[in-house]
C-alpha cells in the first residue's frame, strides 16, 4: 500500500539505504533515462536564454526549473513566477521577498536574466587606477633620483667617449637632462655633438638648430679627437646637468623638483648681471612667477620691470618683487652689488616652496576627485574622451583630463596615443589575439583596456568579476543568515553589524581578484565562502579547497566531483574561473552563472530521487527533505512557513493536528521547546530527530494513503499568500 511501512523494512532503515550513500544514490538517479535527457536538454539550452519571456516560453526548461526547487505544482503560474523572477533581490519589500514560502526566494537567486550592473569601472577598477596615478609620482621620484645617482657615480669611471657611448643608462640620462630624445639619437651624431669646439662658430654643436646640443657640449670637456680634458665633468658640471635632468623628466610638482628649482635659482641669481640677464632664463622666470604667484601669461620682460622699475610696479599693481631684488631703475645693478642678498634668496625660496607645495597637494587631488566624479557618469566611451572643457562642470576646466590620468596611471604619455588610437585600444578585445591592442605587444595597454568594460561599440558592459554580483548577493544573504541563526537581542544585533562589516569586505574583493591564488590567499575571503554555504572553515583544509579549485568540474571523476558533498563542486562553479585559474566570461550564459546551473540540476536530480522514493514510503520522503533543508532552518518559522516541515514536526514529537490551530506564536514556542534551531547544523543532532521521526512515523501512519504524502506531492504544498497572490494575477496569465 502506497505510504505503508512495507513488509518489515522500516521507513528508518529505507532512509539509511538510500542517505548513506546519497552520492551513489543520486548518481543512480541523475542516470536514468528521463532524468539525464531532461538535464542535458537545460545544461545545453540555458545559456541561450537571455531574458524572462525567454525562459517562460519554453515549458522544458522552465518546468525542470520549476520541479529543481519544489515548485512543479505552481507550474501553470507564469504571471506569478514572472513577479518573482523579476523581483529586485536587493529590495526587501519585493515580491519575491515578500512571500512567507522562501523556495520563491530560492528560485529567483539562482537567476540573473538582467545581468550585472554595466559601468565604464566598478569601485575596484576606479580605485586601481586611481591608486596607480597617485603612486606614479613618488615611482617618478624615486625613478630619477634612482638615475641622478647611477650617473653620479659611474661618470667618474668614464675614461673616454666611447665607454661613455656605449653605456645606454648614461646616454639615455645626459640625452634626457637638456630634453633631447635618446631613442632617435645615433652615436655617431653624439659623438659629433661631444666633441665640438664651442669656441669654432662653425662647429659641428654650434651650428646644430636645437641649441639642447650645445648645452651637451658644454656639460662635459672632450677634447675634439674625444679624449678627455681634465676630468670628464667637474663637480658643478655634474649638479648642473642633474638640475636639467630632474627637471626635464619631472611631470609634476613633485618635492624633488622643488628642490631641484632651489638649487637652480641659487646658483644662477649668483651670477645674474642685471634684470634682463635674469629673466632671459624661462625657468628663472618660472621661479619667479610661481613665488609670487604672477599671472602665467605675463611677459619676462614685464617680469624684469616688476623687479627693478617702481614706476611699472606701481602702474601694474605689484611693487613686492622690488623688496627681494637690487637691480638699479634700468635693470642694471650698481658696482659690488648682487640681484639679490642671501636674506633675499631665502625669503623668496620661502615664498616659492610656500605657493608650491600647494600647486603640488592641489593638482593632484583635483585630479583625482575629478576622475572620480566624471567616470561614475560614463555611459559610452564617448563619455570618457570629452575633455574638462567640454562637460557639464565648469569647475574642472583647467583639471588634468581623465584620459590623461588614467594614461599615466599605466606608464603612458599622453603623447605617445591619439584619442583614434585610444579608442581603438579601449574597444579591443583582449580575447582576439589579432585585435588591435594584442598587436600592439605592450603590456601596458593590455593593462588600460582590462581597466575598462568597454565594448567593441563603445558601450558599457558589465565587468567581469571573480564572482557575479547576483552570486555574491545570494553568498551574502546566506553568510548573515549563517551567522545569527538562533541569536536574538542584543548579540543578534552584533553579529548583524559584524556580518555586514564582513559582507562589505567579501564584495569588495569579489571586484579585485583575478584569479584562484589570488582568492584562496585571504583566508577572511575563504572562511566566508564556506560559512555562507553552512560550511564550517575549521572542517577544510587550505591544500583540499586548493585542490578543489583546481578541479576539472566537466570531468566527474576530478576531485571536487568525486567528493560526497556536492556543494563543494557548486562553491567552485559559482566562480568565473577557467581551467588555468584566471577570470573568463565563459561562466556565464545567459540568465543563469554556471554554478547555479549546477545547484540546479543537483537539485532536481535530490527532488526526484524524494519523489520516487515517496512512491514507496512518503516518510522516507520527508526524512530526506528535513536532512537536506535542516541546517537552512533559522528559526521555528522555518518549520510553520513550511508544511512539509510542519507535519515532520508534528510528527516527531506526536502532535495533534489541533496546535495548527493555535496563535503562530504559540506554535513558535512549541517549536523551540522541542528543537534547538541552534543545532540544526549539527548531524548527530539531525540524526536523532530522524530516528525519532521514523519511529514515530511507522507507528501514526498505517493507511493507505498518509497526509504526509498529499503534502509532499502538492495537495497541501501551496501557502495562503501564494494562493492569493496567483488569484490577484490570474486574469494576467
Amino acid at each position: 500500500m502506497q505510504g505503508y511501512v512495507m513488509a518489515s523494512i522500516s521507513t528508518y532503515t529505507s532512509y539509511l539505504t538510500v542517505n548513506r550513500d546519497i552520492k551513489s544514490s543520486l548518481s543512480t538517479v541523475a542516470s536514468q533515462s528521463s532524468v539525464a535527457k531532461d538535464t542535458a536538454y537545460y545544461k545545453e539550452k540555458i545559456g541561450d536564454v537571455k531574458t524572462v519571456d525567454e525562459f517562460l516560453g519554453d515549458y522544458r526548461l522552465y518546468s525542470y526549473a520549476m520541479k529543481a526547487y519544489g515548485l512543479e505544482q505552481m507550474t501553470y503560474g507564469k504571471a506569478f513566477m514572472r513577479k518573482v523572477l523579476e523581483s529586485d533581490l536587493t529590495d526587501k519589500t519585493s515580491f519575491a521577498n515578500s512571500l512567507t514560502d522562501k523556495r520563491y526566494l530560492q528560485f529567483a537567486e539562482t537567476f540573473n536574466f538582467q545581468g550585472d550592473k554595466k559601468t565604464a569601472q566598478n569601485t575596484a577598477q576606479a580605485s586601481d587606477v586611481t591608486d596607480a596615478y597617485k603612486a606614479s609620482f613618488t615611482n617618478e621620484q624615486t625613478a630619477i633620483k634612482t638615475e641622478g645617482t647611477y650617473f653620479a657615480a659611474q661618470i667618474g669611471k668614464v675614461t673616454d667617449i666611447d665607454s661613455l657611448l656605449n653605456n645606454t643608462r648614461l646616454r639615455t640620462y645626459m640625452l634626457d637632462a637638456v630634453g633631447l630624445d635618446s631613442t632617435y639619437t645615433s652615436k655617431s651624431y653624439l659623438k659629433q655633438v661631444l666633441t665640438s669646439d664651442l669656441d669654432d662658430p662653425d662647429s659641428f654643436a654650434n651650428q646644430a638648430k636645437n641649441p639642447a646640443w650645445k648645452a651637451l657640449t658644454a656639460a662635459f670637456n672632450f677634447n675634439t679627437d674625444g679624449t678627455i680634458n681634465g676630468s670628464i665633468q667637474t663637480a658643478d658640471q655634474t649638479e648642473d646637468l642633474n638640475l636639467d635632468y630632474v627637471y626635464n623628466k619631472s611631470t609634476f610638482p613633485s618635492d624633488l623638483l622643488a628642490d631641484a628649482n632651489k638649487r637652480y635659482w641659487d646658483k644662477n641669481v649668483a651670477t645674474a648681471t642685471d634684470a634682463k640677464d635674469l629673466v632671459s632664463d624661462s625657468r628663472m622666470v618660472e621661479y619667479i612667477k610661481t613665488a609670487f604667484d604672477l599671472n602665467p601669461t605675463i611677459m619676462a620682460s614685464s617680469v624684469a620691470s616688476l623687479m627693478s622699475s617702481e614706476t611699472f610696479a606701481t602702474t601694474y599693481g605689484n611693487t613686492k618683487l622690488l623688496d627681494y631684488f637690487n637691480f638699479e631703475t634700468d635693470g642694471s645693478l650698481a658696482s659690488g652689488n648682487t640681484a639679490q642678498t642671501a636674506t633675499q634668496t631665502a625669503d623668496i625660496n620661502k615664498l616659492y616652496r610656500t605657493a608650491f607645495s600647494k600647486d603640488q597637494s592641489t593638482a593632484i587631488d583635483e585630479a583625482v576627485t575629478n576622475y572620480e566624479t566624471r567616470v561614475v557618469g560614463f555611459t559610452s566611451l564617448d563619455d570618457f574622451l570629452v575633455s574638462n572643457k567640454k562637460d557639464d562642470d565648469k569647475k574642472n576646466d583647467d583639471v588634468t583630463e581623465v584620459w590623461d590620468v588614467a594614461l599615466r596611471a599605466f606608464g603612458i604619455d599622453p603623447d605617445e596615443v591619439s584619442q583614434s588610437e585610444l579608442k581603438r585600444i579601449l574597444t579591443s578585445d583582449l580575447s582576439d589575439r589579432k585585435s588591435y591592442v594584442n598587436s600592439l605587444k605592450d603590456d601596458r595597454f593590455v593593462a588600460l583596456n582590462k581597466a575598462f568594460n568597454f565594448t567593441s561599440d563603445g558601450q558599457i558592459k558589465a565587468p567581469v568579476l571573480a564572482q557575479a554580483e547576483s552570486v555574491s548577493d545570494k553568498y551574502a544573504a546566506d553568510y548573515e543568515s549563517y551567522k545569527v541563526r538562533s541569536l536574538t537581542g542584543s548579540a543578534k544585533d552584533a553579529a548583524v553589524k559584524k556580518s555586514d562589516a564582513e559582507v562589505q569586505y567579501y564584495k569588495s574583493k569579489m571586484e579585485s581578484v583575478t584569479d584562484v591564488k589570488d582568492l584562496l590567499s585571504d583566508t577572511r575571503v575563504t572562511n566566508f565562502i564556506l560559512e555562507a554555504n553552512g560550511i564550517d572553515p575549521k572542517s577544510v583544509v587550505p591544500a583540499d579547497l586548493k585542490k578543489m579549485f583546481e578541479s576539472d568540474l566537466s570531468d566527474p571523476k576530478s576531485y571536487v566531483n568525486t567528493l560526497e558533498n556536492d556543494k563543494f563542486a557548486q562553491i567552485v562553479a559559482s566562480f568565473n574561473f577557467d581551467a588555468e585559474g584566471k577570470l573568463t566570461a565563459d561562466a556565464v550564459r545567459g540568465g543563469q552563472q554556471r554554478g547555479e546551473v549546477l545547484g540546479t540540476t543537483n537539485q532536481y536530480a535530490r527532488q526526484t530521487l524524494e519523489e520516487q522514493q515517496g512512491d514507496k514510503n512518503a516518510g522516507v520522503r520527508l526524512a530526506l527533505y528535513f536532512e537536506r533543508m535542516a541546517p537552512t532552518i533559522s528559526s521555528p518559522y522555518g518549520f510553520l512557513s513550511d508544511d512539509a516541515l510542519f507535519q515532520f514536526f508534528k510528527t516527531t514529537f506526536n502532535l495533534p493536528k489541533s496546535i495548527a490551530n493555535m496563535d503562530v506564536t504559540k506554535q513558535a514556542d512549541l517549536v523551540n521547546s522541542n528543537i534547538d534551531i541552534s543545532k540544526l547544523q549539527d548531524p548527530e543532532y539531525v540524526s536523532k530527530l530522524l530516528k525519532r521521526f521514523t519511529a514515530l512515523y511507522d507507528v501514526q501512519n498505517n493507511a493507505s494513503q498518509s497526509p504526509t504524502l498529499s503534502i509532499l506531492t502538492g495537495g497541501a504544498s501551496i501557502s495562503a499568500d501564494t494562493l492569493l497572490a496567483v488569484a490577484q494575477l490570474k486574469s494576467g496569465q
